[in-house]
């Protein structure tokens, strides 16, 4: 038992946690649903490419387990997302960009997302690479047009 007590706190210690500044969370209006849905909406409006919509409380139910109402929208724009790569090829690895729409215990439906400027100093992109700033700009417009008013 110690030892899988010591092998747990081992992985835990190894795994990088996010910071609660490293996540950005706005409050929105309506369904997991109608968010997710006004989130592709935005995004396709943008001209950005949604690559996936993930229902994660699908997947549960799926298995015969629960979770609340969370959708994770994958997409991006390779005029934003190509310049980072090419910058540092890890930044494969946290592109394209998420956004998760999930409601919290309260019933509040939030979307939340990463920090690209932290997301990507993690995989040795350059903070002054000007396609953060344009990244940060796109995000929290998407978001704020699927939040709702």
């Amino acid at each position: 038992m110690r030892h899988a007590i010591a092998a747990l706190a081992l992985t835990l210690a190894a795994t990088p946690a996010l910071a609660d500044d490293d996540i950005i969370n706005v409050e929105a209006t309506g369904s997991v649903a109608e968010v997710a849905d006004r989130l592709v909406a935005a995004i396709e409006g943008a001209g950005a490419t949604v690559f996936a919509r993930v229902d994660h409380a699908g997947g549960a139910e799926s298995a015969g387990m629960e979770l609340a109402p969370m959708e994770l929208v994958i997409f991006g724009n390779p005029t934003l997302g190509t310049p980072a790569i090419q910058s540092s090829p890890m930044a494969g690895l946290v592109l394209p960009m998420k956004v998760l729409v999930w409601e919290d215990a309260q019933g509040a439906v939030k979307l939340s997302y990463e920090d690209p400027e932290e997301m990507l100093d993690e995989v040795g992109v350059d903070d002054d690479l000007e396609v953060i700033v344009q990244m940060e700009g796109a995000l929290k417009k998407l978001t704020g047009a699927a939040a709702g008013g």
